[in-house]
């Protein structure tokens, strides 16, 4: 590892490249070119260092398939819960379902995936989607790309023991393990063995040609040319204009297992994306925080419940609130307007959902509990506003 890294600091300074070079420059000029000169440590004496203990430990965090290189810890299922909503949910949804941006992490297996170790769903062309816990058929995978590259924001900054909650909170989603379950380095070989799609893995890529794959080499033998290319290919259906939101949004329907990347058929094709019209729509949060300033006289009624619809709605959106709550029914929480409706004519009802919707709610509804929220108070007070209001009923 540390005569790898002394090579990376000889490469970065250009030494390597230099050497390289050389051979090119003297056949642009005729003359013949000589043999590359071998590389060796002493040519480049004085050149970078030795890495130390600490810097190659920092490198060799790598987790193999059968768990080598996994470091000591472990996590529940309920710490990894906290974890997932604190540092996870804003972009993978509270269960795992993902949002408008990031493909769903679970969903699409079942309790057949569970006991053959094959996702059956994967040869399913009707199905929507293709969840992580469909595809990865190694448990190490999914633990060490948690740990090298999550939160996306603070990537490397988990614990180990975080590591392991949050591995194991996706796996509770899945059915693989329990609610009351523990994920550790010493029992992670057992939650691998009930991995939906353990046995789903094929060398028939030819990525690595190996003894252990069958040495099967890969296809480099083809016979394209540079004449006579196909022009390129142009897109050429599209819903027209006047049909585009004939039936709802297409966009929202698609949620068996999370959000798709559908068209959103309330916008007419070309127009900014989503997140560009939330940013648009909803204020910066110091502006929500301040007093609102009255409004001008030419303000109509319509329009201002009209500017109040769009920038819940929006705010619905920014934080997945649609997940589980529809607009007039019951997903996983009660429908929005259902909402309005019991807490119309409240003389509190603004602070009192705002409340609800920043430190969570159970057993007002059903028995399924609401985590709290991170949005604003600002923004929390907007879609009280607006459900207090009547959710434009």
């Amino acid at each position: 590892m540390s005569r790898r890294l002394e090579w990376l600091f000889a490469a970065a300074l250009g030494v390597a490249g230099a050497a390289q070079a050389q051979p090119s420059l003297q056949a642009r000029a005729g003359v013949p070119a000589k043999a590359a000169p071998s590389l060796n440590p002493a040519a480049f004496e004085g050149i970078g260092r030795t890495a130390t203990p600490m810097e190659v430990a920092a490198w060799d965090i790598d987790v193999r398939p059968d768990f080598k290189g996994l470091p000591k810890g472990s996590g529940t299922v309920a710490k990894g819960m906290q974890v997932w909503e604190a540092k996870c949910a804003s972009c993978h949804g509270v269960f795992g379902e993902s949002n408008e941006v990031f493909a769903p992490i679970v969903g699409g297996t079942n309790k057949d995936d569970i006991r053959t170790g094959r996702a059956a769903r994967l040869n399913d062309n009707s199905f929507p989607g293709r969840t992580t816990l469909m595809k990865v058929s190694t448990l190490s995978t999914l633990w060490d790309y948690i740990n090298r590259a999550m939160p996306w924001t603070q990537p490397k900054s988990l614990t180990p023991d975080e590591v392991y909650a949050v591995t194991a909170y996706i796996l509770n989603l899945g059915g693989v393990i329990g609610d009351d379950d523990t994920l550790s380095n010493r029992n992670i070989g057992e939650a691998q063995k009930l991995l939906p799609n353990r046995n789903g893995m094929t060398t028939e890529h030819a990525l690595w040609p190996g003894p252990q794959f069958g040495r099967h080499v890969p296809e480099v033998k083809a016979t394209a040319c540079m004449r006579n290319c196909p022009v390129d290919a142009q897109l050429t259906s599209s819903l027209p204009d006047f049909a585009r939101n004939a039936h709802g949004n297409l966009a929202q329907q698609n949620r068996i297992v999370g959000a798709q990347r559908g068209a959103d058929t309330t916008r007419p094709p070309g127009t900014v994306a989503a997140a560009a019209v939330v940013a648009a729509i909803v204020p910066p949060p110091a502006a929500l925080e301040a007093p609102a300033k009255p409004a001008p006289a030419t303000t109509t009624t319509a329009t201002a419940t009209a500017t109040a619809t769009a920038t819940a709605t929006a705010l619905l959106q920014k934080y997945t609130c649609t997940a589980c709550h529809g607009m007039d029914s019951k997903i996983v929480g009660p429908g929005l307007r259902e909402i309005a409706r019991k807490y119309e004519g409240r003389p509190d009802s603004v602070a009192y959902l705002s409340g609800k919707i920043k430190a969570g709610s159970s057993g007002v509804w059903g028995a399924v509990p609401m985590p709290p929220q991170s949005l604003s108070e600002g923004e929390a007070r907007l879609i009280s506003d607006w459900l207090a209001a009547g959710a434009d009923k």
